[in-house]
């Protein structure tokens, strides 16, 4: 963020300078306010659950849809990471904006090369699941004072056995990888629902009337 420069004696201040801090607040205020409003971790839920619902409903996709659906389920979760990113501290922030960038970069790489082999996208979907799960959890150990940690915690533990398993078991199928992918992001959502209602349930106890 711009810091404000102190005007030189009888030169006023930097109009410019002023309106640029001024934009850049109101950008962060904006993106706080969003981020950390529960109908956007309802969306971020939703935008798991739904890719894991057509996975499992689709189990015979072929290799070239399954990258698109997973690459398409990264990016979108990366975007709604990021945002939610600036509802934390200033410390905490930066491994929110890790873990998005994280699932930017595993989604290009799915949409770039679509025809990659089966233990390519695993490795790829295992990686981002297991790191960011990583995050997850630390973010909840080290936040005492969030509400319902234990259920942001579950979430990281369940993104660090998601990652864990799908790295360790790779499949020369797949069906069998469409079916496993699909099965731990209907899992990963629900846990994200859960989190949003918790959220939501914690921001109606403290008297706050954010968006959602």
């Amino acid at each position: 963020m711009t810091v404000p420069r102190d005007s030189a004696p009888g030169t006023g201040a930097d109009p410019l300078a002023d309106g640029t801090v001024l934009a850049e607040q109101d950008t962060d205020r904006l993106l706080a306010d969003l981020g950390g409003s529960w109908t956007w971790l309802l969306g971020s839920a939703l935008a798991t659950l739904v890719p894991g619902i057509i996975a499992l409903a689709w189990p015979d996709a072929t290799l070239h849809v399954l990258a698109v659906i997973i690459g398409v389920y990264l990016l979108v979760t990366g975007g709604f990471r990021f945002v939610t990113s600036f509802a934390r501290e200033q410390g905490d922030r930066h491994l929110g904006l890790l873990a998005a960038a994280l699932y930017v970069l595993a989604g290009v790489l799915c949409l770039r090369h679509p025809l990659q082999t089966i233990a390519a996208l695993s490795l790829i979907v295992g990686a981002v699941w297991l790191v960011t799960g990583m995050l997850t959890a630390w973010t909840a150990l080290a936040a005492k004072g969030l509400p319902h940690r234990a259920v942001l915690l579950g979430a990281g533990a369940l993104g660090i056995v998601a990652g864990i398993v799908v790295l360790a078991l790779p499949s020369d199928s797949a069906v069998v990888l469409t079916r496993l992918l699909g099965l731990w992001l209907l899992l990963l959502g629900l846990i994200e629902l859960g989190v949003a209602l918790a959220w939501r349930s914690a921001l109606h106890r403290a008297g706050f009337t954010r968006p959602g």
